[in-house]
């Protein structure tokens, strides 16, 4: 099949050409597992941290990739998938299923956690063979495209919504950043909890249009204040100095929840500016996300299908991952970035 490769770090600010293309050997499912053709898979901000080393893969080669779209096209015993369902297939790849994080249904805290195309192959490849535990079934309103980054912007973000503990009548939601994940969010929100105003910082023009479009009460730049502080605040940015800014405007006891694996350490010196008093006093609280569990996956599809939420989605072919990928580090998106398979 073919596949690009990932064969060590790289620096995107002078490589323009991280991975490569090559033929690989796809590999048979065993017990539990199927192989799937991969119509598409989501391009992830998480890719530029696996390729710059912030979160390095397991191992050389590997596929990048876990936005992931496809049909079954084997099976391996003990699987009831039949050929030809549609699945998709998140970052979480597996974990041990014995130790207490995975007992209690937070798999994502577990030693044993895999992550696919970074632990193990990815998407970004004709072919993956997975665990059928941890393949997703795909609503049926949405194109393969589209249900792409519903598997892990769509799922973190849904995550992150459940850590904000946002609910009350009136409450305040602060989006810092605002690419596949928030976008998401926002749509989520303003239909799950209408009642909630949402407001977006977002780095550029285009993001701040597709904030207001999508329902945002308002959408501005980092240097700008906010119509009202936030009950929380919903972090996806991959820097630092956000985070600052977003505890600024946090109410007495707000939350502010940071969904990024890894913060780059370009700005790491804006640590150097926290103040106490004016950013953590008042009982505010930071908290991390940690990757995401099945359940996750599975509960956000299903709150995705009640509310029809569509992501908007700017499309490559998947001869155009190394073009994709360095659009995403140096150039604002509408939404989520998705490649396409022309198998």
């Amino acid at each position: 099949m073919k596949a690009w490769l990932l064969d060590g770090i790289h620096n995107l600010r002078l490589e323009k050409q991280p991975l490569r293309k090559a033929n690989v050997q796809e590999r048979m499912p065993q017990k539990g597992e199927v192989l799937v053709r991969i119509s598409c898979c989501g391009v992830c901000h998480t890719e530029l941290d696996e390729i710059e080393g912030r979160t390095p893969p397991a191992r050389y080669p590997v596929i990048p990739g876990h936005q992931i779209v496809g049909h079954v096209e084997e099976a391996g015993s003990d699987v009831k998938l039949p050929a030809g369902q549609r699945v998709g297939i998140a970052w979480i790849y597996s974990a041990c299923g014995t130790c207490a994080f995975c007992l209690s249904g937070s798999e994502n805290l577990c030693t044993g956690f895999r992550a696919t195309g970074r632990d193990v192959n990815g998407g970004y490849a004709d072919y993956i063979t997975v665990p059928a535990a941890y393949t997703y079934s795909i609503p049926d309103y949405l194109t393969d495209a589209e249900a792409a980054p519903l598997l892990c912007a769509g799922a973190i973000g849904y995550r992150s919504v459940k850590l904000s503990q946002i609910e009350t009548h009136g409450s305040v939601l602060g989006l810092a950043g605002f690419g596949a994940s928030n976008h998401l969010v926002l749509q989520l929100v303003r239909n799950m909890l209408p009642h909630v105003m949402v407001w977006v910082f977002a780095r550029s023009k285009a993001e701040q249009e597709l904030a207001l479009e999508l329902g945002a009460t308002w959408a501005g730049d980092y240097r700008l204040t906010p119509p009202e502080p936030a009950d929380a605040i919903i972090d996806t940015t991959p820097a630092w100095l956000p985070v600052l800014t977003a505890l600024q405007h946090l109410k007495p006891g707000g939350r502010l929840i940071i969904n990024a694996i890894r913060k780059e350490s370009d700005d790491a010196n804006s640590l150097n500016n926290l103040d106490y008093a004016r950013h953590l006093w008042m009982e505010k609280e930071v908290k991390s996300v940690a990757n995401i569990t099945a359940a996750d996956v599975r509960e956000f599809l299903n709150r995705a299908a009640l509310c029809k939420l569509r992501p908007v989605v700017q499309e490559y072919a998947m001869d155009e991952a190394n073009r994709a990928l360095w659009e995403a580090k140096n150039q604002p998106a509408r939404g989520a970035r998705v490649l396409v398979n022309t198998l």
